[in-house]
């Protein structure tokens, strides 16, 4: 049975159905109807997710294109390469991109339809639990560039999202706990209730096979938030920026592990440092640094900073961010379990404090 949550933006709202794939053809049809159609893979999701997936939703009426999986491919060239074979199969302004894939395949699918034709139809298929829960939603696109990650980009907001949490059973182990961390980040900042309930099923959110109704629920209640926090903010104008929790010093990992570590280990670790962080600063108490980090470890994710990465080459990554003001370092800092602020004029003294406290 599928579940909704409407986007409701005044302008470009949209629905996120979550429940079975099949049940959401009529939908689908019904926007793809008298359509080009170009959906967009990559080889990770092409060999995991079951024979004609993609052809599910060509339906006969456009084609495909797969690139390479991994953060490498996030680029202008992949970007132009989606454009490209959408020209060679005669999509027109009219025409509807599919992103069927996790976060690296929605965010270039978006960008690639931002851009074609100065901008057509996108829907969004998230096959990995990062996606589900976070970058299907909202409408940021971009690729990366050699200075960093989503330095380029667009917000292009789809008009479905198409969630099937059967697609967390193709998921390795080391992918779902990632994705664990942006789930998490949504109890910090935003709702201490459902951090609670994270904490009630702790031992479950790492169980060998996911429970399709546990993760049906926390797939729900992070869209629903993330949906409030778009419709409010669409742009990141203001509140959306809360939603950067934990990233700030995440992407600064990420980037310097050269994407060893993944996005939501980066993520973790980001959230280790802006607890401590916020603990120092007297932004929240002791004991809810230790209850965040209790719950990031219990869902396998690491709270350390290796020692490999230098402080200062940390804050000089975390200086080219996109989210920096004249320069100064803008992070989000938690005031209590469910509430959080941005917070632009820290002195780089102080995060580099913090990042010294985290060394594993």
């Amino acid at each position: 049975m599928l579940e909704t949550v409407s986007v409701a933006l005044p302008e470009n709202g949209y629905d996120i159905l979550i429940g079975p794939l099949s049940e959401a053809l009529m939908p689908f049809q019904t926007l793809a109807a008298g359509r080009r159609v170009l959906v967009v893979a990559d080889t990770h999701t092409v060999r995991l997710l079951p024979e004609g997936t993609a052809s599910f939703f060509a339906a006969g009426n456009g084609g495909e294109l797969v690139f390479p999986a991994g953060e490498a491919s996030k680029t202008f060239a992949t970007a132009a390469a989606i454009c490209a074979a959408a020209a060679r199969e005669g999509c027109d302004r009219r025409s509807l991109f599919v992103a069927l894939g996790g976060g690296v395949v929605g965010d270039l699918t978006g960008f690639a339809a931002a851009i074609y034709m100065r901008g057509v139809d996108f829907v969004q298929v998230p096959t990995s639990l990062l996606a589900m829960v976070d970058s299907s939603v909202g409408g940021k696109t971009g690729v990366d560039l050699p200075e960093g990650k989503n330095l380029a980009g667009a917000f292009h907001q789809p008009h479905l999202v198409l969630i099937d949490p059967v697609f967390l059973r193709t998921l390795p182990m080391r992918e779902r706990i990632g994705a664990l961390a942006e789930v998490v980040k949504y109890g910090v900042i935003l709702d201490g209730a459902f951090f609670s309930f994270l904490e009630r099923h702790a031992a479950e959110l790492t169980a060998e096979t996911a429970d399709p109704e546990l993760f049906g629920r926390i797939i729900r209640r992070c869209c629903e938030l993330k949906a409030a926090i778009v419709v409010e903010d669409e742009q990141e104008h203001g509140r959306r920026a809360l939603l950067n929790y934990g990233h700030t010093f995440g992407h600064a990992v990420e980037l310097l592990s050269d994407f060893s570590l993944s996005h939501g280990e980066s993520v973790a670790i980001g959230m280790a440092i802006a607890g401590r962080l916020a603990t120092v600063a007297g932004f929240w108490r002791r004991e809810d640094e230790l209850r965040q980090n209790a719950l990031l470890c219990a869902a396998g994710l690491p709270v350390r900073l290796p020692r490999r990465y230098e402080a200062a080459a940390m804050l000089e990554v975390m200086r080219r961010d996109k989210k920096c003001r004249n320069g100064r370092v803008v992070v989000v800092l938690p005031c209590g379990i469910g509430r959080a602020q941005v917070v632009p004029d820290l002195e780089p003294e102080r995060l580099l404090k913090a990042m010294e406290q985290c060394y594993d």
